[in-house]
């Protein structure tokens, strides 16, 4: 019985190397190229409150506002409203509290099939494009193609990414300025809570140590951090989050995670379960196209 048994442990030792060899050949030849931050002729302009063309900033142009904030919206036309009205009280009051402090909104449409760019365009022509501009994509091209494209034409010297369903309160923006260097969690509903618990081992074991949560949909950056980062992005879907993370502690930019109010919004794009297995898939093949060397980071100084 003894030799049989042994017998068993290699050959599930052997079955369960050769599919880690095949799993990490897959990766390594579907392994897709930088992928590049090109722009269709008619996403290199944004329309301004009378309806001209005029075109957009490149985030390696000299910021001109202190903060920029980044909604990427993939069929919000009835989320989006709530979240911006939100937003806007907040800017506008902490503008007319501070004459000094500007902004600017800018609210990239993913290629959406619904009402989402005309919802966004009453808000340019409300407050005007200084303060917010719409990018229009040609065809969808991901949460995380949104927000790069949105971070490539903002004008700030931070630039905040939110979600359009104002999960998050957007006041909680004082809380990523202030508090850069605490770290603490917060709390989801149960459901959400179970799921994410599996994903964040996933991410722990595979990517990225010492983030509670990579999904959040909140994040602040300085303008040159942001640069990095979605220069180095291989990944628009889901998963961008972990990797974007991952290049940052590559390049040991430092990271803070901060407490803010969270919550849960009706109509969420993502479908539970087979949305963590995708990216769950995501966080395998990050992993081992980066340790086979399909995906390469270049060393560079560190960046604040």
């Amino acid at each position: 019985m003894a030799p049989f048994l042994l017998q068993l442990v290699v050959l599930f030792a052997v079955l369960a190397l050769a599919t880690l060899i095949l799993i990490s050949f897959v990766a390594f030849i579907t392994a897709m190229k930088m992928t590049q931050f090109h722009q269709h002729e008619d996403e290199k302009f944004f329309l301004n409150a009378s309806g001209q063309k005029e075109s957009l900033p490149n985030i390696r142009d000299s910021p001109t506002k202190q903060l920029s904030i980044v909604i990427p919206s993939y069929n919000e036309e009835k989320r989006l409203p709530v979240m911006m009205d939100e937003a806007m009280g907040y800017l506008e009051k902490r503008q007319n509290k501070d004459p000094m402090f500007t902004y600017e909104v800018i609210v990239v449409d993913d290629g959406s099939k619904d009402q989402t760019t005309k919802v966004a365009f009453k808000y340019c022509q409300k407050y005007g494009s200084d303060k917010v501009r719409v990018i229009t994509l040609v065809k969808n091209r991901g949460k995380g193609g949104a927000i790069r494209m949105g971070v490539f034409s903002s004008r700030g010297e931070k630039i905040l990414m939110a979600d359009a369903d104002g999960a998050t309160k957007f006041s909680d923006i004082e809380k990523l300025e202030k508090g850069l260097n605490d770290l603490q969690p917060w709390t989801r509903s149960y459901f959400r809570t179970l799921l994410m618990y599996g994903f964040h081992f996933l991410v722990w074991f595979l990517c990225v140590k010492g983030i509670k949560d990579t999904q959040c949909g909140f994040k602040l950056f300085t303008r040159e951090a942001a640069l990095r980062t979605f220069s180095s992005l291989h990944i628009e879907g889901w998963a961008f989050d972990v990797e974007l993370l991952y290049i940052a502690q590559f390049f040991k930019i430092p990271i803070a995670e901060v407490a803010v109010n969270w919550t849960e919004i009706e109509g969420s794009k993502l479908v539970p379960f087979w949305s963590w297995i995708q990216m769950g898939k995501d966080l395998l093949f990050i992993r081992l196209r980066y340790l086979t060397g399909a995906w390469r980071l270049q060393h560079t100084r560190k960046m604040n």
